[in-house]
């Protein structure tokens, strides 16, 4: 089956081949555990049913998951095996099945959701390269969006991501994302259905953080936001003179400010002392 699960369409087979994800058709999975490190909303009190998907259709140069992003550490299992992980995951407790990077696994995804489809919410979180075909296939069973608005300028997409028409393909796929779940709903402080916009703030790029906070402002209604201030430089970061350092707290402070006076009230402000390696997980195939 020729592939255009995301935007980059590159029309390949992947039972015979891989395109820019690097990936084939059946899942390919690094780990599925109990995740404490989320929003509070998404972890709760027993953690995330995180799945760590291998494979990427961005693979940006400072990711700080390029063992399987880029360099494809991971366990290729069956669509069988994934519906099972979904029941495993449910009976340790997890507050909802987190997919990470799934959007070159939509399809996969959605025969393991028609195998078993867990009791608890479901969560989408990407990177925001999404094509609005592949969300449209999985709009039934998504109970979360949780996505990144990564960057405002496109040239900075391509120098990054690779990926020059970033931009406007996350603006697309978050308004809707916005249009199959309008609200945020909660159980106490658990999130069960809604839309989180996830923004990491890059060094020396503070201008684009505040266009995307703006552009928010006057598309999403009453939006959640998760404003990042974890980047450390890694993978391939210090090849790049513009983020080959970690952010500084000023400019987390000037973008968390410009959310304020935004009225963006709703949603996370995050601690500069998540700017480490540290809370990255270990590659080991837990779970798989």
């Amino acid at each position: 089956m020729i592939c255009t699960s995301c935007p980059r369409r590159c029309g390949v087979d992947r039972l015979k081949s891989v395109g820019y994800c690097r990936m084939p058709s059946a899942p390919k999975v690094a780990k599925a555990y109990l995740h404490k490190w989320e929003e509070p909303c998404i972890s709760g009190d027993k953690g995330s049913g995180t799945i760590f998907f291998s494979g990427c259709n961005l693979r940006c140069v400072y990711c700080q998951n390029y063992s399987i992003s880029s360099e494809c550490e991971g366990k290729e299992i069956s669509i069988s095996r994934l519906a099972e992980i979904f029941r495993e995951l449910e009976e340790k407790g997890a507050e909802n099945i987190n997919l990470v990077s799934p959007s070159h696994y939509i399809d996969a995804i959605v025969q393991a959701l028609e195998i078993y489809r867990p009791s608890i919410p479901i969560v989408y979180n990407s990177n925001g390269y999404d094509l609005l075909e592949g969300l449209e296939k999985i709009r039934d069973y998504i109970d979360v969006f949780l996505v990144d608005f990564k960057y405002f300028d496109s040239s900075l997409s391509e120098s990054l991501s690779n990926a020059k028409d970033y931009p406007e393909v996350a603006k697309k796929a978050i308004l809707r994302m916005r249009e199959f779940q309008p609200r945020e709903i909660y159980e106490g402080d658990k999130l069960k259905k809604g839309v989180i916009i996830r923004h990491l703030i890059l060094p020396n790029h503070i201008d684009d953080s505040i266009k995307i906070l703006e552009w928010i402002k006057e598309n999403i209604s009453n939006p959640t936001i998760s404003l990042m201030g974890q980047y450390t430089p890694m993978y391939k970061a210090n090849e790049y003179k513009d983020i080959c350092r970690p952010l500084k707290p000023i400019e987390y402070k000037i973008v968390a400010n410009k959310m304020i006076e935004l009225g963006l009230e709703e949603g996370y402000f995050q601690d500069l002392t998540s700017a480490t390696d540290c809370y990255t997980p270990v590659w080991d195939n837990e779970g798989v």
